[in-house]
C-alpha cells in the first residue's frame, strides 16, 4: 500500500447545501475543523461518524451528469446500505434528491443527490 484514501470530493454548484444534505443520510459534521482543509463558499466538508470525509467543492457551471445518458456520464456513484428503504427514501427526497430509478420490488434505488450525483439506497440483507 502506498496511499490511504482522504476524502471522496464532489463537484457541485453549492458546497454547504450538499454538505448538509449528506450529513442528512450519513450523520457527521459539516466543516469540522481540520487541518488537512480550510472550508470557505467554495469547499465544505463533512466528516462522517466512520471516520471518512466528504468534500464538496463549487464550480462555476456545473453540468450534472445525467443517468444514464452516456453524453452526460456519472462518473461514479455512490452505494449507501439502508435497514429500511423506505424511511431512507423519504429522508433523502426530503433533503432534496430526486428518483432516477424507483426500482419498484427490488432492494435498491436510484437517485441523483441535489448537485445531480447519482447514488443507490440499497436494503441491507
Amino acid at each position: 500500500m502506498i496511499a490511504e484514501l482522504e476524502c471522496v470530493v464532489l463537484d457541485c454548484p453549492d458546497p454547504l447545501g450538499l454538505a448538509g444534505f449528506y450529513r442528512s443520510l450519513l450523520g457527521g459534521v459539516v466543516n469540522k475543523p481540520d487541518r488537512r482543509w480550510s472550508v470557505d463558499e467554495d469547499w465544505a466538508t463533512l466528516h462522517l461518524p466512520s471516520g471518512n470525509v466528504f468534500a464538496f467543492q463549487r464550480v462555476e457551471d456545473y453540468r450534472p451528469p445525467k443517468w444514464p445518458d452516456p453524453a452526460h456520464p456519472q462518473q461514479f456513484h455512490l452505494d449507501f446500505g439502508v435497514p429500511d428503504l423506505e424511511k431512507a427514501h423519504e429522508v433523502v427526497l426530503a433533503g432534496g434528491a430526486t428518483v432516477l430509478d424507483p426500482a419498484e420490488g427490488r432492494r435498491w434505488r436510484v437517485y441523483a443527490d441535489p448537485a445531480g450525483h447519482p447514488f443507490c439506497l440499497l436494503r441491507h440483507l
